[in-house]
């Protein structure tokens, strides 16, 4: 498995989907922690991350050069097969960092399946009919999802 094989994400503009699903050489435990663990989120998905708790309801950001800090808080939690995170999309000004507010966020989850030599994870994000700009939004997230994930693949298949 590489990061090379690995499918680029998909739109589902019926469904304001964006998804991906890639194959990562490394054990599923290994890809739980590099999804949960602010220290790992940090190494391959933007710049820092802090989360209060791995929990139902555990709040806190995820920063992006460019797009400042993004609030999130986790909505579904079965270790480690599956986390959803929530996060604000559509920031209206300075004020709004650290609010999230349901009208302008989305959802993503990572849904861990076990892989002969490695792990299958696959990523769904919704909730873009709700925005501004769904088709713009799910363009936008799309092409970071390829290069996030493609970062992820890199950041476990090289021994961290």
């Amino acid at each position: 498995m590489t990061t090379t094989a690995n499918q680029p994400s998909v739109i589902d503009t019926g469904e304001f989907v964006v998804r991906r699903t890639i194959s990562i050489a490394a054990p599923v435990d290994k890809v739980w922690a590099a999804v949960t663990e602010p220290r790992h989120i940090a190494q391959w998905f933007g710049q820092r991350a802090e989360l209060d708790k791995v929990a139902v309801g555990g709040r806190g950001l995820f920063s992006f050069e460019g797009h400042g800090d993004v609030p999130v808080r986790i909505e579904e939690l079965d270790p480690p097969r599956m986390i959803t995170y929530r996060w604000s999309t559509e920031l209206n000004n300075a004020a709004d960092q650290g609010q999230l507010d349901p009208g302008r966020s989305t959802v993503f989850s990572f849904t861990l399946d076990e892989l002969d030599g490695g792990t299958q994870l696959t990523v769904v994000e919704s909730g873009f009919g709700a925005l501004a700009d769904p088709a713009a939004s799910m363009e936008s997230h799309r092409g970071g999802w390829d290069s996030e994930l493609d970062e992820l693949a890199a950041y476990l298949e090289d021994g961290s």
